[in-house]
């Protein structure tokens, strides 16, 4: 991991037994922990997320919702593009 942080974390006798449990028993090791810890945050920062994105868009009606994203699909490839094309100008 480049640029990592360090974390003191507390988690209860029960969890940890569990988690280390779980990890041996996935034929991983000691350091494989801080994996598991940063890939369960990821998943839990995306599923509250989706959740927040939700609830902001539930008074949209499916037209609009869709028109949104298409407008950001655009928006993105856009950006793609044009990156691509600087990074060939450069090359």
């Amino acid at each position: 991991m480049e640029n990592t942080a360090r974390w003191t974390i507390k988690v209860s006798r029960d969890t940890d037994i569990s988690l280390r449990t779980y990890l041996a028993q996935q034929g991983m090791k000691k350091g494989d922990l801080s994996k598991f810890i940063e890939r369960a945050v990821q998943k839990e920062i995306l599923a509250q997320t989706a959740v927040d994105v939700k609830q902001r868009n539930a008074d949209l009606s499916d037209e609009e919702l869709e028109a949104l994203i298409d407008e950001a699909v655009s928006a993105v490839r856009a950006e793609m593009r044009l990156e691509a094309q600087v990074k060939a100008k450069v090359r």
